[in-house]
């Protein structure tokens, strides 16, 4: 009976021995083991036994990324106005042995480290441009950071200011600036649609007095031509006409043909001059006519050269 409860005493404690000894690591973690508080190894996920009495776990991490918030805090700008900032640090632990002995609390360091180098990165700029270099001055503390934290194991992966804000003062003067922004960029955007206007009046009268300009030049050129067409039209026909009667002139008969025509309108005209009045001068040489044919024959002579007949003698 002695024996029996002896045994299971035996059994009860390597059941407690094993249970204390026997470790199961989840996924994306790790535990540092030491033995006789010196350092052991570092055991990753799955299962494992430690030697009873002489190691334990002294540390464990996780391998999983991981989130810390970054408390307000008063930074002061180059512009010397006081603005509160906060952010959220993003960080993963890439060496537990490292992580472990490197420093006491990582997450406490790095957060105290990110508030400072903020402070820094804040102190470089003015006020109006803190709000656009957000990206830069994230990218500037993840680069601090990630050199300070190498030595303990931890990579800063990134940073993001959740909120910067200024004092309300500060607030009401920057949207009167804003304000007053707008307003000048809608009194600029007003006057110049104005003077583009004015500027497009001013072009389009300018290209309607050319073309009137031009219109009218090429109506008076065009009338020119016409004019010289006309003229130039006239004159041919009477030189055409003035060569047909020096053809017909110079033709068997033309001569006598030519005196006839001229008696007659010499005598249609001295008969519209006896129409015009009771009274008239009557020429004192009638024998102007015969004088008249005879100077005709002649200029038919000289333009042909040959003999034609003799014109009508004058009659007293």
């Amino acid at each position: 009976m002695e024996q029996t409860i002896v045994a299971l005493g035996v059994v009860a404690v390597v059941i407690i021995i094993l249970v204390k000894t026997a470790i199961v690591v989840p996924q994306q973690n790790a535990y540092v083991v030491e033995r006789l508080g010196k350092y052991s190894k570092t055991m990753n996920a799955g299962f494992h036994i430690l030697i009873p009495f002489l190691e334990r776990v002294a540390y464990k991490h996780t391998l999983k990324e991981q989130a810390a918030d970054i408390a307000e805090q008063v930074c002061i700008t180059k512009d010397n106005v006081q603005v509160g900032v906060d952010g959220v640090l993003y960080l993963q632990v890439l060496d537990p042995g490292r992580a472990s002995y490197g420093i006491g609390n990582y997450m406490f360091a790095i957060s105290q480290l990110a508030q400072t180098t903020l402070r820094s990165e804040i102190g470089k700029i003015d006020l109006d441009r803190t709000f656009e270099e957000r990206g830069t001055i994230n990218q500037n503390v993840v680069a601090e950071l990630d050199k300070a934290s190498d030595p303990w194991g931890v990579k800063v992966l990134r940073y993001e200011i959740k909120n910067i804000n200024p004092p309300q003062d500060v607030l009401g003067a920057m949207e009167k600036q804003m304000r007053a922004e707008r307003e000048k960029r809608a009194v600029i955007l007003t006057s110049e649609g104005e003077r583009d206007a004015k500027i497009n009046e001013a072009e389009g009268e300018k290209q309607r007095v050319i073309k009137e300009s031009e219109a009218a030049k090429q109506q008076q050129i065009n009338e020119a031509d016409g004019e010289a067409q006309a003229i130039l039209a006239v004159a041919t026909a009477t030189a055409e006409g003035l060569r047909r009667v020096a053809a017909a002139v110079i033709d068997q008969g033309g001569p006598e043909a030519m005196q006839l025509r001229i008696a007659e309108q010499y005598i249609g005209e001295f008969g519209s001059l006896a129409k015009t009045g009771n009274t008239f001068v009557v020429p004192a040489n009638l024998a102007d006519l015969t004088s008249m044919m005879a100077l005709a024959t002649d200029i038919a002579k000289r333009k042909t050269g040959g003999d034609t007949p003799s014109p009508i003698a004058p009659t007293a």
